[in-house]
């Protein structure tokens, strides 16, 4: 049996919106490819995700799911935790609020 990656993350550094959700949407995809028991995508430094970003991680969502894995949002903004509720997908996502390692130093 290969062995299982504990942990992969993937840091999304700017706005998860238009052309740069094909980028966004490759890596992602390569790195559920790698089947991680926790895949986490970090939203710290993105304000906002459109459709086609959240169709994207719903599809991560949904993958990984079905391999046993997890999918995490970390850090969403505000902006993107309310996009998230009023497409009722704020239950779907498991989500943290910052990088454990930072939350226990506060």
């Amino acid at each position: 049996m290969p062995e299982t990656i504990p942990e992969a993350i993937v840091v999304v550094t700017e706005a998860f919106e238009g052309v740069a959700v094909d980028r966004w949407a490759r890596l992602i995809a390569e790195t559920v490819a790698l089947a991680p028991r926790r895949l986490i995508v970090d939203l710290r430094a993105s304000p906002v995700l459109d459709a086609a970003a959240i169709a994207v991680l719903l599809r991560a969502h949904r993958t990984m799911m079905h391999t046993g894995g997890r999918l995490t949002l970390r850090g969403p903004a505000h902006r993107v935790r309310r996009i998230l509720r009023l497409a009722r997908l704020d239950h779907v996502f498991d989500t943290e609020d910052a990088d454990p390692a930072e939350a226990m130093n506060t």
